[in-house]
């Protein structure tokens, strides 16, 4: 009985596979099994016709050299070299091996600037004006030119004349940068917007702050006054403007203390940046800690 139940049993699962009589695959026909492919078939192609048909209409909407909607802050955030960790800038002005890692890091971050090469890609500029290159109606400006920014400008923080930046002497030089916004007009009448450092308050107690102020010494800016001039604006974007050269400023720190944590914050000074908004408060400016230590 066992025996007739397990070849029953075998045989509705082999007809279930192949019925010979009603020529069923899996329970459906032929006709069955095309009529569900031809569906499945039809129901794809039209999904991936609808996403093909949104990716066209959004792609007709894009700008190739700019964004079409902007939502950037429209204060520019700032950043240094060299960063270090956390931003802190940490070495033993006696030992080269702790700081000649920011020497290297800077040699390869101004490797672009070097004067040469500024010669053969970009523009000698008219300063303190913006360097504005218009479209013609629907006919693309491009590529567009940009503004030298040579190496020299930053003199005694150029690495030309010290290739340690001035760390091995304890006097290190920190570059400070604007982040890149396109189409972003920093000043007006003529005036460029400029970097100033200082000592940062910060705070050490309950309601009790305290600033370095003693301890950051004599600064010297290159460019002179820190300035980050107009002809390097506007900026048309990284596909429009191929060989834009980030204006930079220098910071050299004359007579910091030694074996000192000295805590420094830079911003943006201009007429038509306002530092610090609501919706950042570090927007505009960058705080970093600086401490050199000697042997002695």
């Amino acid at each position: 009985m066992a025996k007739e139940d397990e070849r029953k049993g075998s045989g509705e699962w082999k007809e279930f596979f192949w019925n010979p009589r009603t020529h069923e695959f899996l329970g459906r026909t032929a006709s069955s099994w095309g009529l569900i492919l031809l569906f499945y078939l039809v129901f794809y192609i039209f999904l991936a016709g609808m996403f093909v048909l949104t990716m066209y209409v959004m792609l007709l909407s894009l700008d190739d050299y700019q964004p079409t909607y902007q939502d950037r802050l429209t204060t520019p955030g700032m950043m240094i070299r060299p960063r270090g960790e956390a931003l802190e800038i940490v070495y033993n002005r006696d030992d080269p091996d702790s700081w000649r890692s920011y020497a290297t890091a800077l040699d390869i971050f101004l490797s672009p600037y070097n004067d040469s090469q500024q010669a053969r890609t970009n523009d000698l500029c008219v300063p303190d004006r913006y360097f504005v290159q218009e479209d013609s109606g629907e006919v693309r400006n491009n590529p567009k030119r940009s503004c030298q920014f040579n190496l020299s400008t930053l003199e005694e923080c150029s690495g030309l004349s010290d290739p340690s930046y001035g760390y091995a002497h304890g006097k290190p030089c920190v570059l400070i940068k604007l982040n890149r916004v396109i189409g972003m007009l920093p000043g007006k009448d003529g005036q460029s917007p400029y970097v100033s450092c200082g000592a940062k308050k910060y705070k050490v107690g309950k309601g009790e702050w305290k600033e370095d102020s003693d301890s950051i010494g004599e600064l010297s800016y290159f460019p002179p006054n820190g300035t980050f001039n107009l002809m390097y604006f506007p900026y048309y974007g990284k596909r429009a403007q191929v060989n834009y050269t980030q204006p930079l400023v220098a910071v050299k720190f004359q007579s910091i203390s030694m074996n000192t944590d000295v805590n420094i914050e830079c911003q943006i000074n201009s007429n038509t940046i306002a530092t610090g908004n609501e919706r950042d408060k570090f927007a505009g400016r960058v705080s970093f800690k600086l401490r050199i230590s000697t042997k002695d």
